[in-house]
């Protein structure tokens, strides 16, 4: 089951105000369907996944009690993190 915080529930609201509106279903993708997985933050990991050309989508998230919890998300350069 994927739970979503608060913060990363009005994350959907103020990407969409700054024209990169981002839905449940590619935070989903990007969690089930991930390119790479960065777990350099341990115990936080974050999910990444190509969503256009130029840009990635990052999902910071942990496991809890058998669940996947959403702590953020934010759209990202693919120059900024290419490995």
């Amino acid at each position: 089951m994927i739970i979503f915080t608060k913060h990363a529930e009005n994350k959907f609201e103020i990407l969409k105000r700054h024209q990169f509106p981002i839905s449940k279903k590619l935070v989903t993708d990007a969690l089930e369907n991930p390119d790479l997985i960065d777990h350099s933050r341990q115990p936080l990991l974050i999910a990444q996944k190509k969503i256009d050309r130029d840009h990635v989508l990052r999902v910071v998230f942990k496991k809890e009690l058998g669940n996947t919890k959403v702590i953020t998300f934010y759209p990202g350069r693919i120059k900024q993190y290419e490995k």
